[in-house]
């Protein structure tokens, strides 16, 4: 009788257990648990319990795949005779209790597939029984407890679908019973523990979808009785183990998505008998295709693409006759494809794509029945296509674009009724394609730009009912856009452009709900006055982008404009002969990006509302007929990349907020009216590589921060009415190709800092008023083709080394005292002999001028003409009397030693003198505001320099 009352306080006890467990349980759609777990029925007899013989507790607990909701509470902690539990494929979520660490013989523990969370429980590794344990696809969180290595009874470990972080515990080689461990699909990090080799009854082992770094320990080849391998998807560096591939009883090797490099060894299938699967793609080897491929005749997967695989392809692969998946994209493999594939009978995908494959497509290939993937885009393949490509009747998926097929497109081709993608442009097909529009289960549509012909069946919505999206770009289309187009309810992206269509287009088309692309773009299309089609496609919900540009629309923008939906990210209408204003409610397309309404008829002020397109980064507004002032209206625009609005009647200034916009890269703003200066605050967009300001009437100094433009390679500020000097910070642009200045009014010389911009191939700076010399330092600039500083007022020699040695004359034209080689079409600097006691004459007179203009400019012309300051009659003074004697009466002046009465060059050394005393005089006028600049002194003395030179 004690005995009795001690069993049945026991099975109570797990009776209770259970009860408080369904009590956790919010869902039983089903009703397994509402209609069995009752006390009025044995508990041995409830639905997924079974007890042991000997002493009727509950052994065993399976409520898998039940779709209950739930908790597991504290109490089932009492369940101690529990053997096997599986809760897998429920929605089981919380914590695990804490209490659960009372269940010493569980054996077997399933738990995966539901939304358990928090930390994996160190007091799993007190269940020292545990032989299974699954807790894949939950919401585990934190690191893999190390008490899992005090399990020694431990076959199979299934943690993989959590969201745990850390290392692998270095001593998970402890499990030595250890067959199955995935721990994929989590965030664990570091390398993978050497220890793991120590695990030598491991048949499956995947490490994959994580952010493991490291090499592959060479040890894993210790484990003999591995059969699967896979450590896909993580940052593991280093050469792959040849050692791998002497592991007999592997059947699968999984590396890809990795930066593994180096080769694979050319018998790596001697020791691999039944290695059935082989993915190596996306990783950075190198190396031909392993010839031995061949003896592994189990293989059903090749995976090699996304490396840097060259050479041929072995045609012995024409002997792996189990092959259903050969993936050998995005490679440097060249030569022909082998006749041999052909005779790969199972063969289901094939793919190419992006190699440097040449010749035609193996006949032999259309006659793989089973073949459902073709790719072989982006390669070097010709011919034409075999009416045999109508034997793939299975075929889904038909790429080959980009490629250079000619010829027809087989009419066969309308037997691929399983087709669902087929893509043929950038080629050279010719012909009419109309028979593949009797593909129904068409998805995709692609012969882009090849020289087709034909017309779109007026039918199309209905034989093309699952069409998503439709590629006929360029392809010499006539006729219309049928109103049917209308039922492709499923189509996402229409491209039609570059055709000769023609007529209207049809409103229709806003009943593409699922519309995201449409590209109408030079088909010659039109459209009532109104513009009612994009009214129409204001209810296409999901449009990003529209296209229409280079169609004769002769329209005005409908405020209706301002409906489309803020998924419209780009809108394309450039040169569609549209007039009118822009619309204020442009303004409501918060999402836009680029907006192109370029090289219309647009009048009136660009709006204000544009202020609120604060993600736009391209506005093109070039060529229209828009006045008034920009303002700041730009400046809210912080992603503005590129602002084209040259070649319209804007006024005003620029305004000093368009600095702020850092983002910009390219400004063009030429062919308008502007008249301000360029504001300095230009000097903050350190992005920016091209600026046009040409054309305006734009005036006042070059800023100096016009140097701090570093990225800028083009600049274009010819045209206006710029004064003063060019500023030497623009030798700071270093990355400048393009600079032109012409037609301002710039004055100074030319900088010798511009010998810095050595990236100068274009420099333009004709019709200003720059003095001085061309810098020697100017022949650094070893890229310059092109350099013009005609109609100037520059003197000195030019020079002719470096880029000079090509230059023409035309670039020196109408300067006032240049010289140099003769090709450039100016008086030669003087170099001969006969002259060099005039030549030291005038260099000893030029030395006392320099003295003397920055000291005593009165006591200078003193010197010249040996006569005291009161030896003049009248009232004049020394400086009258000079003037006055200039020039015609120099040698009243001058003292007669420094210009003999005989000399050859009288009348040139005359005007030389008249010149320099000219010099004297305007350094020493009374007020100091317009006495000439020191600089400018320098400049004249040297242009007076060579003219002496030349006597």
């Amino acid at each position: 009788m004690a005995s009795s009352a001690m069993t049945y306080t026991n099975i109570t006890t797990d009776q209770l257990a259970l009860l408080s467990l369904k009590s956790q349980i919010i869902s039983d759609p089903f009703h397994f648990l509402d209609e069995s777990w009752s006390s009025a029925t044995y508990v041995c007899h409830w639905v997924g319990v079974t007890c042991g013989s000997r002493h009727q507790r509950v052994k065993s607990l399976n409520l898998s795949n039940m779709a209950l909701t739930g908790r597991i509470p504290p109490d089932f902690g009492n369940l101690t005779f529990l053997v096997s539990l599986d809760l897998g494929s429920n929605d089981f979520h919380g914590n695990l209790p804490q209490e659960m660490a009372r269940l010493r013989r569980l054996k077997f523990l399933n738990l995966s597939f539901n939304s358990f969370r928090g930390e994996v429980p160190s007091w799993f590794g007190l269940l020292h029984q545990l032989q299974f344990l699954n807790l894949m696809n939950n919401s585990f969180t934190g690191s893999i407890p190390s008490s899992f290595s005090n399990i020694s009874t431990l076959e199979m470990l299934n943690l993989a679908f959590n969201s745990l972080e850390g290392h692998i515990p270095k001593d998970i080689g402890n499990l030595e019973n250890l067959r199955f461990l995935n721990l994929g699909k989590n965030k664990l990090i570091g390398s993978i523990p050497m220890s793991i080799s120590n695990a030598s009854m491991l048949e499956t082992l995947i490490l994959s979808y994580n952010f493991l770094q490291g090499n592959i320990p060479e040890g894993i080849s210790n484990l003999h009785n591995l059969n699967k391998l896979t450590i896909e998807v993580n940052q593991l560096t280093g050469s792959i183990p040849f050692s791998i591939f002497n592991i007999s009883r592997l059947e699968v090797i999984g590396l890809t998505n990795n930066s593994l490099s180096g080769n694979v060894p050319a018998d790596l299938c001697d020791h691999l008998p039944v290695l059935k699967g082989l993915y190596l793609s996306n990783n950075k080897l190198v190396g031909h295709m392993p010839p031995g491929l061949s003896n592994c005749s189990e293989l059903q997967m090749l995976s090699l693409s996304g490396n840097s695989f060259d050479g041929p392809i072995h045609s012995n692969i024409g002997s792996l006759s189990n092959l259903q998946f050969l993936h050998l994209g995005f490679n440097y493999f060249t030569g022909t494809i082998p006749q041999e594939i052909g005779n790969l009978v199972n063969l289901v995908e094939l793919t190419l794509q992006r190699n440097q494959i040449t010749g035609s497509i193996p006949v032999s290939i259309f006659n793989i029945s089973s073949l459902q993937i073709l790719t072989l885009w982006k390669n070097n393949l010709n011919g034409s296509l075999p009416q045999e490509i109508g034997n793939l009747t299975k075929i889904q998926t038909l790429r080959l674009d980009r490629n250079k097929f000619s010829g027809k497109i087989p009419k066969k081709m309308s037997n691929l009724v399983e087709l669902e993608i087929l893509a043929l442009g950038d080629n050279s097909f010719t012909g009419s394609f109309t028979e593949i529009f009797n593909i129904s289960k068409l998805r995709i549509f692609d012969v882009t730009s090849n020289n087709l012909t034909g017309v779109l069946p007026s039918n199309i919505g209905s034989v093309l009912p699952n069409i998503e999206g439709l590629y006929l770009g360029v392809t010499n289309l006539v006729g219309t856009i049928p109103h049917s187009i209308s039922n492709c309810s499923k189509l996402t992206s229409l491209d039609l452009s570059h055709n000769k269509l023609t007529g209207l287009i049809p409103n229709s088309l806003g009943y593409l709900t699922h519309l995201e692309t449409l590209n109408l773009e030079r088909s010659n299309l039109t459209s009532d006055s109104s513009l009612s089609f994009l009214t129409s496609l204001t209810k296409c919900k999901k449009l990003t982008t529209l296209s229409v540009s280079f169609n004769p629309l002769n329209g005005v923008l409908p405020v209706s404009i301002g409906n489309f939906s803020t998924s419209l990210v780009r809108f394309y209408a450039n040169s569609c002969k549209i007039k009118g204003r822009i619309p204020n409610e442009v303004g409501n397309l918060s999402n836009l990006i680029d907006l192109v309404l370029g090289e219309n008829d647009l009048i009136g002020s660009i709006p204000t509302l544009t202020r609120n397109l604060r993600n736009l980064q391209r506005l093109y507004l070039n060529n229209n007929k828009l006045t008034g002032f920009i303002g700041d209206t730009l400046c809210k625009l912080q992603y503005l990349g590129a602002i084209y609005l040259g070649k319209n009647q804007l006024s005003g200034s620029l305004p000093n907020c368009l600095g702020n916009v850092t983002s910009l890269r390219e400004i063009y703003l030429g062919s308008n009216k502007f008249s301000s200066n360029i504001p300095a605050s230009l000097g903050n967009l350190k992005e920016l590589m091209e600026l046009d300001l040409s054309s305006n009437n734009m005036g006042g100094s070059l800023p100096p921060e016009i140097g701090n433009l570093n990225a800028a390679t083009q600049m274009d500020l010819s045209m206006n009415q710029f004064t003063n000097e060019i500023p030497r910070e623009i030798g700071g642009l270093q990355n400048l190709i393009y600079l032109t200045l012409k037609h301002n009014k710039l004055q100074g010389s030319i900088p010798d800092s511009m010998s810095n911009m050595v990236a100068l191939e274009f420099l333009d700076l004709s019709h200003n008023y720059i003095s001085g010399n061309i810098p020697m330092s100017l022949e650094k600039l070893q890229n310059l083709k092109y350099f013009n500083v005609s109609y100037n007022k520059l003197y000195g020699e030019i020079p002719s080394g470096g880029p000079f040695k090509n230059l023409s004359s035309q670039f020196f034209l109408l300067n006032e005292a240049l010289c140099g080689p003769q090709r450039f079409s100016v008086p030669p600097c003087p170099t001969s002999s006969k002259h060099r006691s005039n030549r030291k004459r005038m260099l000893v007179l030029f030395l006392l001028l320099g003295v003397a203009l920055v000291f005593v400019p009165s006591t200078l012309v003193f010197v010249w003409i040996r006569r005291k300051p009161n030896e003049f009659e009248g009232d004049l003074s020394l400086k009258q009397w000079v003037s006055y004697s200039l020039p015609e009466t120099v040698m009243d002046v001058a003292d007669a030693n420094l210009v003999l009465l005989t000399d050859n060059h009288l009348k040139k050394k005359l005007d030389c003198v008249a010149s320099i005393l000219k010099v004297a005089l305007d350094c020493c006028v009374e007020s100091p505001a317009r006495r000439t600049n020191m600089k400018d002194v320098v400049g004249m003395l040297q242009k007076v320099k060579i003219q002496l030179l030349d006597c």
